[in-house]
C-alpha cells in the first residue's frame, strides 16, 4: 500500500491537537501552582512524594503537549511522525515504570488501588498505545491516528485527575486539626 502524504492525513487532526496541546500547556502551568501550594502547606514530607505524585502529572501534561506538537508538525512522511511518536511512547512507558519505584520509596503516603490505577496503569496504557499506534501509522494511518488521539486525551485526563487528587488531598488534610503525632 502506498503511504499517504503526511500533510493530508494529519491536516484533519490539526484542530484536535491545537485544543489538546493548548490544554496540556495551560494545565502544566497550573500544576506548578499546585506544587507551590503543596510546598507552602508542607503537605509533602519530602521530595519523594512530589517525585512520585506531582512530577508525573507535569510529565503527562508535557507528553500530551509533545504529542500535539508532533501531530501538528509539517511532516513529509507519516513514518517520520511515527518515529517521533514511537520515541515518545518508549520514553513515557519507561517513565511510567519508574513511577512505581518512586511511589514505593516515598513514606509520606500509602497509595491505594485507585492511586496505582491513575498514577501507573493508565499512563502506561496510554504510552504503550502510543507506541503501538506509532508502529502502525505508516501502514494504517486512520486507525493509528485515532489511537494517538486517544493516548493524548488519556494522558490529559490522567493529569487533570491527578492534579485534582493532589489538591483535594491537601485541602482535606489541612482542613482538619492535626492528630497527635502528625508531622504536619
Amino acid at each position: 500500500m502506498l503511504q499517504p502524504a503526511a500533510p493530508t492525513a494529519l491536516s484533519e487532526w490539526q484542530n484536535f491537537y491545537v485544543i489538546v496541546g493548548s490544554s496540556a500547556g495551560a494545565l502544566t502551568g497550573l500544576q506548578f501552582v499546585v506544587i507551590a501550594l503543596v510546598a507552602q502547606a508542607r503537605a509533602a514530607n519530602s521530595m519523594l512524594e512530589i517525585r512520585a505524585f506531582g512530577t508525573p502529572t507535569v510529565v503527562h501534561f508535557c507528553a500530551a503537549l509533545l504529542i500535539s506538537a508532533i501531530g501538528t508538525a509539517p511532516w513529509h512522511f507519516l513514518s517520520s511522525a511515527g518515529l517521533a511518536l514511537g520515541v515518545c511512547g518508549i520514553g513515557g512507558a519507561a517513565y511510567a515504570v519508574m513511577i512505581i519505584r518512586h511511589a514505593r520509596r516515598q513514606t509520606g503516603y500509602v497509595p491505594d488501588g485507585e492511586d496505582w490505577l491513575w498514577y501507573v496503569v493508565l499512563p502506561l496504557v496510554a504510552y504503550l498505545a502510543l507506541l503501538a499506534a506509532a508502529a502502525l501509522l505508516a501502514w494504517r494511518p486512520s486507525p493509528a491516528l485515532f489511537i494517538v488521539a486517544a493516548s493524548a486525551l488519556l494522558l490529559l485526563f490522567v493529569g487533570i485527575h491527578n492534579a485534582w487528587d493532589t489538591v483535594t488531598y491537601i485541602a482535606v488534610k489541612h482542613s482538619r486539626p492535626p492528630k497527635q503525632g502528625d508531622k504536619t
